[in-house]
């Protein structure tokens, strides 16, 4: 039985600059998610069938609903503070 075992980044806080990096991730992480959805065949639904390959997130990220935004948001803060976690520096060129 798998038994997922991420390494913690719990304590690490982000700065502001991170905060809106994680939010600039988090938009690009539902292009990509949706440019290989309809390089798949999907189209948007505005429900979902697997079948017919319809899906309602295939929309701009910011038409998504909060809860889907925050679910891009979260898998980018935790790609983020793992980063850290990891010894790496994360800073903004100019």
């Amino acid at each position: 039985m798998y038994n997922p075992k991420p390494l913690s980044t719990e304590g690490i806080k982000l700065s502001d600059d991170l905060l809106a990096l994680t939010e600039m991730l988090a938009e690009n992480t539902h292009d990509v998610w949706a440019k290989n959805r309809i390089e798949e065949g999907w189209k948007y639904g505005e429900e979902r069938n697997d079948n017919l390959k319809l899906h309602p997130c295939l929309i701009p990220y910011g038409e998504l609903s909060e809860s889907e935004k925050e679910y891009d948001r979260n898998i980018s803060m935790a790609t983020i503070k793992l980063v850290i976690r990891l010894g790496y520096d994360i800073q903004k060129k100019g």
